[in-house]
């Protein structure tokens, strides 16, 4: 784990204590309080807990995967079958983020999502899990032509990553995008975007390329300013 979102590596008791109320309510009361004190700690927890607390009916089973320290508990709802994709998607990230890399393939299929969403929930705790493979699934992803409509923040992750399949993967795509007539302009602009923030002089001649596009004309320009 990077050892940037610290507010998962916090393991609060959900049953151990007393509840005030001694009742049902009360234990809701407390793991409300609980899960309130987390997601005020970390922003991308909040977004993904707000987003699926909708999406749960906010259960108690909802709010329980948010607290919950226990490492083996978020495991097993990634193997268990029929569970929701919202418990899914929560136990994959909070392991992600804690390191556990028992949620590397949950996270790689949620980056790949049509969920706009989850794919940036995804690409979050891909890259606090900081596994070596994630480079290379998210270069796989953003070159599956089949896939393209969903390379975006694949794309984006790669440009954070620093990683060495970033500049390569992001040249690929740039130069498939340049095709005249291509739909996909906003991963083009990602692209053009990500092989500036790398700096590396690999990228000149495509980015050179990407200037003579209207569309891509100031990014591409900037981004060989960048790379000097």
């Amino acid at each position: 784990m990077r050892g940037v979102t610290r507010s998962l590596e916090l393991n609060w008791p959900v049953t151990s204590a007393p509840y005030p109320y001694g009742c049902d309510l009360g234990r809701r009361l407390a793991l409300g309080a609980r899960v309130t004190r987390l997601i005020v700690m970390d922003e991308e927890l909040r977004s993904l807990a707000q987003r699926l607390r909708a999406e749960s009916g906010g259960t108690e089973a909802y709010e329980r995967l948010l607290v919950t320290g226990d490492h083996e508990e978020l495991a097993a709802v990634l193997t268990a079958p029929e569970r929701p994709l919202w418990a899914r998607e929560t136990a994959a990230f909070r392991l992600g983020c804690a390191g556990d890399p028992r949620a590397f393939e949950s996270l790689v299929l949620l980056l790949n999502h049509r969920d706009p969403e989850r794919c940036v929930s995804a690409a979050h705790a891909l890259y606090e899990l900081a596994d070596p493979r994630t480079a290379r699934a998210a270069a796989a992803l953003a070159t599956n032509e089949l896939r393209v409509a969903y390379a975006l923040v694949p794309v984006r992750l790669l440009t954070r990553l620093r990683a060495p399949e970033s500049v390569p993967t992001l040249t690929t795509v740039l130069r498939r995008r340049l095709t005249p007539g291509d739909p996909y302009g906003r991963v083009a602009l990602a692209c053009v975007e990500g092989l500036g923030a790398l700096g590396d002089r690999r990228a000149v001649d495509v980015l050179t390329l990407a200037r003579t596009h209207t569309r891509l004309m100031a990014a591409a320009e900037a981004a060989l300013a960048r790379i000097g």
